[in-house]
């Protein structure tokens, strides 16, 4: 009774039926995402027809997943198996579910036909916000569809097709008259469609895969303004909708006495010509500063060796730091802040609404000096969202698992075990033109620690699972460096290496602290260079573009938040991290603080433990680093929001 009652013949089964109204949500997604690009045309400069095809084709990966949160709500109670799935009232109270759910979708997409054009970004979460006290949103809304009357047309045509192309697929009842069959075939089949839902919004079915997010858009563009055609708004508001949003600070005055305190906008004035030599940028996954011998020399009364006998050799003949760190706690973090200086606060850059926002990096500026830039990453392509950061921030060039082309060296995790991918840079190296710059991310110590079988027992497995793959990494950057030492280039190329962060698995307590657990290696190396000696100066991981680009002489304009520290000595320069606390560094102390403000502050080079609390006791001291403090959150929170991280921006 109340059950569907037409022709068996008649319409489509119940999971087909649902198949073909999203695939109608996703057909009408696309031609919201035409409609944008008619609308805004005169913003998007495209003038070949493939890389308009490549956008839109990119946008459908990030319409389904806006489609499957929108309506998975509908999924499931579709998806339910019982019954009482084909009750003509059930029935019709999912239509109006998808009705409405969709219609708000629909919604949001027209009203960025023309919002978009005063923003220059797909909306997000943030506008809810921003006008969630204003009382004429009202008038607001009624004069917008006054002004923009057609697109409120084009609104109600594409609801009009929505409501009646759903209602024409129509559902037979099932033919499966045996309960002990039906149940058991639903339950199946319900999990099939919860698990294809997760794969959905996650972007892949691959572990190594985190879920899609705003920058993965930039991985098919040529340029920031083109990911509002990738994107899509219920996708923006959606995946911003839990995120921390960065407020407008005024500490200062004036521009010109924000300025003055700390600018991130550098204007270089080299005494010589630029030198057109190579640089080749190595990150290491997860190799904290605890496992090198040659910085912690008095660890276990003066025992301790480290698990890196091959950097610790290549340490004596390179520049490094003593206190030298991370900004953050994570792979993504690390990639804006080594090769666009630019810190994660907060939230990962990559992962926050604003990464879309127009950024310098070592790469695009290099590429201005005719250099051939190209990052080297051993997992499956768009991993991580490397892939989309790396075209994003003006690499030329991207090469992952599938570049490599050979799965027989895959570690069946995570990606190409480091000793074959590290050979496979190398000599895709020696065949580039030069000058070039090169990034390379390692993967292999990683969970879940194993080293190639070949290899098991070789590396001292030490106290942490991690450090046997410590030693097999720093074998493999040793077998890299025979290599490439062979190569006409090698003696012309700079190499930075560093880590994207520190490994959980610490063994020292000194590394157990807030400042120490940020402790990572940043060494300097010049084949035959005066490059050498382990310095007592503050580094960061944002402080690397720019140390390399004052080693090179470079003589233009360009933005970072960290500074050239190989070849100059600047007292007041700064560094900061986060991990939950805001940390900002001098080269003497460590102001923490948190949304209410400054609340420690330690030496932590004479108390590496932070046992003792200086805030009050060190009035002075902390009343400089809260200025510094002040002016470099007004110069990050507010470059954020407006889209100002290139030097170009006032």
């Amino acid at each position: 009774m109340g059950q569907i009652t037409h022709s068996k013949s008649e319409g489509y089964n119940l999971y087909t039926a649902l198949l073909l109204r999203l695939l109608l949500v996703m057909l009408l997604m696309s031609a919201c995402r035409l409609l944008f690009y008619l609308f805004n045309q005169t913003l998007f400069p495209i003038d070949q027809a493939s890389h308009f095809a490549g956008l839109f084709i990119g946008g459908l990966k990030f319409d389904l997943v806006a489609i499957l949160y929108v309506n998975a709500l509908y999924i499931v109670a579709y998806l339910l198996p019982f019954r009482f799935r084909y009750n003509i009232i059930y029935q019709k109270t999912l239509k109006w579910l998808f009705a409405v759910t969709n219609t708000l979708a629909f919604a949001a997409n027209c009203i960025d036909f023309i919002y978009f054009k005063f923003t220059l970004r797909r909306t997000s979460w943030t506008v809810f916000k921003e006008f969630s006290n204003d009382k004429g949103n009202f008038k607001l809304a009624f004069q917008f569809f006054i002004d923009y009357w057609y697109i409120v047309l084009v609104f109600i045509l594409l609801v009009s097709v929505l409501i009646k192309a759903y209602s024409a697929i129509k559902i037979k009842p099932t033919q499966i008259s045996s309960n002990w069959v039906y149940y058991p075939v639903a339950v199946v089949l319900l999990g099939l469609g919860c698990g294809l839902f997760v794969a959905g919004v996650r972007g892949g079915f691959r572990h190594s895969t985190r879920p899609i997010t705003l920058s993965n858009a930039g991985e098919y563009v040529n340029t920031p303004a083109e990911i509002g055609i990738v994107l899509n708004t219920p996708f923006s508001i959606i995946k911003t909708a839990s995120k921390k949003t960065l407020k407008k600070l005024n500490h200062f005055s004036s521009e010109a006495e924000l300025n003055q305190v700390y600018s991130p906008n550098h204007h270089p004035n080299p005494d010589s010509a630029f030198k057109k030599e190579n640089v080749v940028i190595i990150i290491l996954e997860s190799f904290s500063k605890e496992f090198f011998g040659a910085y912690n020399k008095g660890l276990d009364g003066g025992t301790y060796k480290g698990y890196t006998p091959f950097l610790d050799s290549l340490v004596g003949q390179s520049k490094s730091f003593k206190w030298s760190f991370a900004t953050g706690k994570k792979s993504i973090d690390a990639m804006p802040s080594v090769l666009a200086s630019i810190p994660s606060i907060v939230e990962p850059y990559v992962l926050s609404s604003y990464s879309g926002n127009k950024i310098n990096s070592i790469a695009s500026l290099l590429s201005k000096k005719g250099y051939d830039c190209s990052f080297f990453h051993g997992a499956p392509n768009g991993s991580m969202g490397f892939q989309a950061f790396a075209k994003m921030a003006g690499f030329q060039h991207y090469y992952g698992k599938t570049e490599y082309n050979n799965d027989g060296d895959f570690d069946g995790m995570w990606g190409i075990w480091d000793e074959p991918f590290f050979q496979f840079f190398a000599n895709t190296l020696n065949k580039k033109q030069g000058p070039f710059m090169a990034a390379i991310f390692s993967v292999s110590s990683h969970h879940p620690f194993k080293v190639p079988a070949q290899y098991e027992g070789r590396f001292p497995k030490g106290k942490e699972e991690i450090h046997q793959c410590v030693g097999y990494t720093d074998n493999a950057l040793r077998k890299f460096f025979v290599t490439a030492s062979k190569m006409p280039w090698f003696n012309n190329t700079l190499f930075v290496i560093t880590a994207d962060h520190t490994s959980n698995q610490v063994t020292h307590d000194v590394y157990n602290t807030s400042t120490g657990s940020f402790s990572v290696p940043i060494i300097f190396y010049k084949p035959n260079s005066n490059l050498k000696g382990i310095d007592n100066k503050l580094i960061f991981q944002t402080d690397i573009t720019p140390s390399v680009l004052g080693y090179l002489h470079y003589d233009e304009p360009y933005f970072a938040f960290g500074e050239d520290v190989l070849t100059k000595n600047n007292p007041n320069h700064i560094g900061v991290n986060y991990n939950g606390v805001f940390q900002l560094y001098n080269e003497g102390y460590v102001l923490q603080s948190n949304d209410k403000g400054p609340f420690a502050l330690y030496n932590y080079q004479q108390d590496p433990q932070l046992k003792t609390n200086l805030l009050n006791s060190h009035p002075e001291d902390a009343k400089k680093l809260i200025r510094f403090n002040n002016a470099f959150m007004q110069q990050y929170n507010n470059r954020m929001i407006d889209d100002k991280l290139t030097v170009q921006d006032k």
